[in-house]
């Protein structure tokens, strides 16, 4: 069975990414990083959480610098995270496109898979799974298959003893799809934390919180992970 190193967020995503990359390789590694973003202390628990439910290592990597390029309402207190008190919010392209500039976090995904990678060949794992799927993939360019496929071109190169490629067992799916995943598999829904904030509970109208509130009301198990959330 191939080795793989997860990168994990604490987030459903990688979360669900996560528990379908256990039937396929033995995960040897989780991460998670730290660079200075509202919401790392829960994200980390979260992460810790996962491993421990799944028994594999786990490791928290710290970027302070990263916290200090650019602007990111992830990581500033200067700026407001964009709020999504009406779910209808979710299907108009330009506010999400507005959201996703607010967020985001200069070349974060990059970074991280390429120190992934180094992990990944020096554990002798041949795959680094991470959670990127169809419905961020809309707004976030580092999200998309295209970039996977880029990404895997680099990799061929930089690493050399073990060949690295990145993989997302959820890259063709939205959140709808992905809670449904989790019911099917009987997954806790208290171990994830998909909010920007990192409150007693997650604040129900960044746009992380709007996404995961909407694919569990379309699933119907709203009541399942109401308590969960501060609105």
């Amino acid at each position: 069975m191939d080795r793989a190193v997860v990168l994990l967020s604490g987030g459903l995503d990688s979360y669900l990414s996560c528990a379908f990359a256990l039937k396929q390789h033995e995960v040897v590694l989780g991460l998670t990083f730290d660079y200075g973003q509202k919401a790392a202390g829960k994200e980390i628990a979260a992460a810790r959480k996962m491993a421990q439910h799944w028994r594999f290592r786990h490791q928290v990597i710290e970027l302070p610098w990263l916290k200090n390029l650019g602007e990111s309402a992830l990581t500033s207190s200067r700026v407001l995270l964009p709020k999504f008190h009406d779910p209808a919010k979710l299907k108009e392209k330009k506010t999400c496109e507005k959201s996703a500039e607010a967020v985001w976090v200069p070349n974060r995904n990059g970074v991280f898979i390429n120190i992934a990678a180094a992990f990944a060949e020096s554990s002798g794992a041949s795959w680094i799974v991470t959670g990127f799927n169809r419905e961020e993939a809309a707004t976030f360019p580092d999200n998309t298959s295209d970039y996977v496929h880029r990404v895997n071109r680099a990799l061929e190169l930089s690493t050399l003893l073990i060949p690295s490629k990145v993989k997302s067992y959820v890259q063709d799916m939205n959140k709808k799809e992905m809670v449904a995943e989790l019911a099917q598999l009987k997954l806790p829904f208290d171990l994830f934390w998909s909010c920007y904030l990192g409150g007693e509970k997650m604040c129900g109208v960044c746009e992380s919180c709007a996404r995961t509130l909407a694919a569990f009301k379309e699933n119907e198990l709203t009541e399942k992970i109401r308590h969960r959330f501060a609105i």
